[in-house]
C-alpha cells in the first residue's frame, strides 16, 4: 500500500468514534434516530436474551467409571 493510499484511508476516519466517550455518543445518536416502535422491539428482545442468560447452564451428570 502506498503513503498516499493510507493517507486516504485516515481521511475517512472520524477519530472522534474511536474513543469510548465517541462510540457512546455515536450509539446514542444510532438510538435516537430509530422509531419507537423498533426502540421498544431492541428492548424487549435485550430483556429477553439477559433472562436466557440468567438461567443457569445445564450441566451434564457423568457416570463414574
Amino acid at each position: 500500500m502506498k503513503m498516499t493510499d493510507e493517507k486516504r484511508n485516515d481521511d475517512l476516519i472520524d477519530w472522534h468514534l474511536t474513543t469510548w466517550e465517541g462510540a457512546r455518543r455515536e450509539a446514542l445518536r444510532r438510538w435516537r434516530r430509530l422509531p419507537l416502535e423498533r426502540v421498544i422491539a431492541a428492548l424487549e428482545e435485550m430483556q429477553h436474551v439477559a433472562e436466557e442468560l440468567s438461567k443457569p447452564f445445564p450441566v451434564e451428570k457423568k457416570k463414574p467409571y
